[in-house]
């Protein structure tokens, strides 16, 4: 064997090959001919170039070429040989080349870790309980009749200002060296309190003002704001209040739950408050299963591959891209984000790998499989949340054996997660 293995952790090993004895002449000579059959040389037909000639100009090219196959195959033969689970591409460090006489390498390996989950019976955890309350209920009814619903002024002129309304204001921003920016101003700005719209403080300040009332508002930017240069700045808006208004929602009746797509409002009414329940027990599940993965990931250490890290890292920051420019960001500010939060997707990549391999593992424990009979419940589940056409669904999951794959994968975790609950202790 031209090659000895070592351990360098749970799931890294290097592999050192030594050929005392390499020669590639034969190699070389078959690429040289190879090459000659494609070479446009001046003065020659196209493949009529002498083979001195090809070797003399390509020569050095081609031994690599021939070298760098010779690595390949002997690497992966072993990695065949000592039946590796391999992670990512292997990498390559200490070559000790001699042409025509010897080669040695060391090739570093990632493979899959050996996983095994501790017993979970002794483990106790806390699922949220599901109320719907007349919150709930209100909120459900106002996302329905928000498209009906009328802005009104309020003609009161000694109504306070509060969350939920919507102010009509004159601002300017004024920094610290007196300078009023174009891009810190506004004119008959609608603003919905309480939305968050602006920068932290913004709004909280504005709530108590009444209509016509002017009001200074010294805030701090963000550290973290996507101008660079405001962030952590000072500076004082001037505010003036035009108009308080409100949204007034028309009454629920039969006619406008026809609308939406129900028989009544009693109709309306138990769909709507069902839904609502299956959404806040998801939510409840959800939260539930995240802590019984932080509990298991921290009791079950061990190493996971670099190369499966960086590969959800950079799902993460697709994922993350396509947020950030829906919110108006930049390609410079995107890239600025990542730098700045690159420990953090480090942190959420890896737990993530952790955890997915941990619920691989104990999938196969539980002797858990995604059939053909699960993906169609999910289907008929999702087109009831949904209202979708089932069939339309099951189109969409079928035409893409990436999606499909997703689907099954997610079909699997849901499984194992009910297996979870039957050993633990769920409270």
């Amino acid at each position: 064997m031209s090659y000895t293995v070592q351990e360098i952790n749970g799931c890294t090993k290097k592999m050192a090959f030594n050929f005392e004895s390499l020669d590639l002449t034969n190699e070389i000579d078959q690429a040289v001919k190879e090459k000659q059959k494609t070479m446009n040389l001046k003065g020659f037909r196209k493949g009529k170039a002498p083979l001195d000639m090809v070797k003399k100009m390509y020569g050095p090219q081609l031994e690599s070429d021939a070298l760098n196959k010779f690595v390949q195959k002997e690497v992966f033969d072993a990695i065949k040989n000592e039946d590796l689970k391999v992670v990512g591409y292997p990498s390559f460090e200490n070559v000790d080349y001699d042409p025509g006489k010897k080669v040695s390498f060391d090739a570093l390996v990632e493979i899959f870790p050996s996983v095994d989950v501790q017993d979970l019976s002794g483990y106790s955890f806390e699922k949220d309980k599901v109320e719907i309350n007349d919150k709930d209920i209100e909120e459900m009814k106002k996302n329905y009749l928000s498209s009906k619903a009328e802005m009104v002024e309020i003609e009161d002129e000694s109504t306070e200002l509060a969350n939920g309304h919507f102010a009509v204001l004159n601002f300017q921003g004024v920094k610290e060296d007196g300078e009023r920016p174009e891009n810190m101003k506004g004119e008959e700005f609608m603003l919905e309190i309480g939305s968050n719209q602006f920068i932290p403080g913004f709004e909280e300040a504005m709530v108590g003002m009444k209509k016509a009332e002017k009001k200074e508002i010294p805030l701090n930017f963000p550290a973290e704001y996507h101008v660079e240069e405001l962030k952590n700045s000072k500076v004082t808006f001037e505010v003036e209040l035009l108009e308080i208004k409100e949204k007034r929602f028309p009454e629920l009746n039969d006619e406008l739950a026809k609308e939406f797509g129900y028989e009544s409002v009693d109709d309306f009414m138990t769909k709507n408050t069902e839904s609502l329940k299956e959404h806040k027990d998801r939510a409840a599940k959800e939260k539930l299963n995240q802590a019984i993965l932080e509990k298991v990931v921290q009791d079950n250490a061990f190493d996971v591959p670099q190369a499966l890290v960086d590969q959800q890292k950079e799902y993460l920051k697709q994922d993350l891209t396509g947020n950030l420019k829906q919110q108006g960001f930049t390609d410079d500010m995107v890239k600025e984000y990542f730098e700045k939060w690159t420990e953090d997707l480090d942190t959420k990549a890896t737990f993530q790998v952790r955890s997915g391999l941990i619920l691989d593992n104990l999938a196969k424990k539980f002797e858990v499989e995604t059939t053909e009979a699960d993906i169609d419940k999910k289907i008929q589940e999702t087109a009831k949340s949904s209202g979708l056409d089932p069939e339309q669904i099951k189109q969409y999951y079928t035409s893409d054996e990436k999606l499909k794959k997703n689907l099954t994968y997610a079909i699997r975790e849901e499984k194992t997660f009910d297996k979870i609950h039957d050993v633990v202790a769920v409270k």
